[in-house]
């Protein structure tokens, strides 16, 4: 089954302007995937290079003189983050040649390897993050709605898990692939945790998922530092694990929250984490509600237009917005998030909108169709956010 990704054009685009482009995400999104359809439809054709097989690595002995033989297609360099001593190399072949589309190079955003691309490609390379399956992205005008966006709420977006035959089978393929992930991939990216200790902090984290974040909770259950705590967050958020979602600063009379949101970004992982093997499990969970909150920010985050600014907003009096989208000009735009069919705006929503001066907001929801809740305020199904976000 293939799945068009709404990368793909941005990829297109930036290899037509910049002499090399990082196409990050976290491991099994789909990057390769994506990367050699890409890399298939350019007219001088591509050469494919996986940093994981030794064959390819051997071809690289010496990469200077290797890649000299393909200046004029381009080449694919996938899992880069295993090899960054690549990267002064390929800074000194494009300085002497700054025809655009020569690299493209895939990485799983491990902090090593955005460090080292952006100390030697500054001013070379184009970012373009892939995140794993959105809603948009697998929708189709024939589709139940319903059952699709369950479907991937569940299952969450890597390939293998979303398109597995069965549930049982997708929750097999995220339990390997947490643990894959902290038992090999971790340690041969240079990071020195426990995977012990970095699984307890992750599934910790999957039981506060939607909720502000508080190190000292966790350094105290964790019996460690705030600071070593702190270092965790970031290093799960520097994978593209998890969002922290900063609150909006407002210059206001009321006292705001200070501290971050946090999501984990796939829901098939969160469910994985929090031990929810089937829908069933996740109806009757205290978790539900910021489960489904969690799933429509990060899609909705990844409609959005690069220029938007995506925050909370949160006083200590209780006035709350899920998510405040701020656009060029001043424009904000109030979203809530809430698993219902019949949604009903609150005061605290009404109230804080009125404390930013929006003007426009929306309730998302798990329904089916938009209707008006006020002149101000719309109803819409997680399905059909992506046509309102193309007028805002």
């Amino acid at each position: 089954m293939m799945i068009y990704r709404q990368e793909t054009q941005p990829i297109e685009s930036a290899l037509d302007r910049f002499p090399a482009v990082g196409l990050i995400g976290s491991r099994q999104c789909g990057k390769t995937t994506l990367a050699k359809d890409v890399a298939s439809r350019r007219n001088e054709g591509a050469v494919y290079l996986d940093l994981e097989l030794p064959s390819d690595q051997a071809a690289l002995t010496e990469p200077e003189l290797y890649l000299d033989r393909h200046v004029d297609r381009l080449v694919v360099l996938d899992e880069i983050q295993r090899h960054p001593e690549l990267f002064p190399t390929l800074r000194g072949l494009i300085d002497r040649d700054r025809r655009p589309g020569r690299f493209l190079v895939l990485g799983s955003a491990s902090p090593h390897m955005l460090r080292q691309s952006s100390e030697s490609l500054a001013g070379r390379i184009s970012f373009v993050e892939l995140t794993p399956f959105l809603l948009s992205e697998v929708m189709r005008s024939d589709d139940d709605t319903r059952e699709t966006t369950r479907r991937l709420w569940f299952r969450g977006g890597y390939p293998e898990s979303y398109l597995s035959s069965d549930d049982a089978g997708s929750m097999t393929w995220r339990h390997a692939f947490i643990t894959t992930l902290l038992e090999r991939d971790m340690p041969q990216w240079g990071i020195r945790v426990s995977s012990v200790h970095i699984r307890r902090f992750w599934e910790m984290l999957a039981h506060v998922h939607g909720q502000v974040w508080n190190a000292s909770r966790f350094a105290n259950s964790l019996d460690t530092s705030a600071p070593t705590v702190r270092r965790h967050l970031d290093l799960l958020t520097d994978l593209l694990l998890v969002r922290q979602l900063q609150p909006l600063h407002a210059n206001l009379k009321k006292r705001l929250v200070k501290s971050p949101k946090v999501y984990l970004r796939d829901s098939g992982l969160l469910h994985a984490l929090l031990r929810l093997t089937d829908l069933e499990s996740i109806y009757g969970h205290p978790c539900l509600g910021a489960s489904f909150e969690g799933f429509a920010i990060e899609n909705i985050i990844n409609l959005l237009p690069p220029f938007a600014d995506v925050t909370f907003y949160r006083s200590h009096t209780g006035d709350e917005i899920d998510l405040v989208v701020s656009l060029p000009g001043g424009r904000r735009i109030a979203v809530d998030v809430k698993y219902t069919t019949s949604p009903r705006v609150s005061k605290a929503f009404r109230t804080a909108m009125a404390d930013l001066g929006i003007s426009r907001g929306y309730i998302v929801t798990a329904g089916e169709a938009s209707f008006p809740l006020d002149g101000s305020i719309e109803a819409v199904p997680l399905h059909l956010i992506a046509d309102h976000i193309g007028s805002w």
